[in-house]
């Protein structure tokens, strides 16, 4: 498996866990837990950004990465 493979799985992973962040953040009562889901949401967010950022790098550096 390539590195720009494994990056894109674990892009996956972590918008898939994304969103049931956004599950839990709706279903929990607690004004507490609402904040640390929140906070999570957030922080899982620029980790995707940032790997997409870098993706975008290694497939134009690597142009046989593109569509992959």
């Amino acid at each position: 498996m390539t590195t720009a493979s494994k990056l894109k799985q674990t892009l996956s992973s972590l918008k898939n866990a994304r969103g049931t962040l956004r599950i839990y953040s709706t279903q929990t009562r607690e004004e507490e837990g609402q904040k640390v889901f929140q906070e999570a949401l957030e922080t899982t967010g620029q980790v995707i950004d940032d790997l997409e950022k870098r993706l975008k790098e290694m497939e134009l550096q690597e142009p046989q990465y593109e569509g992959n």
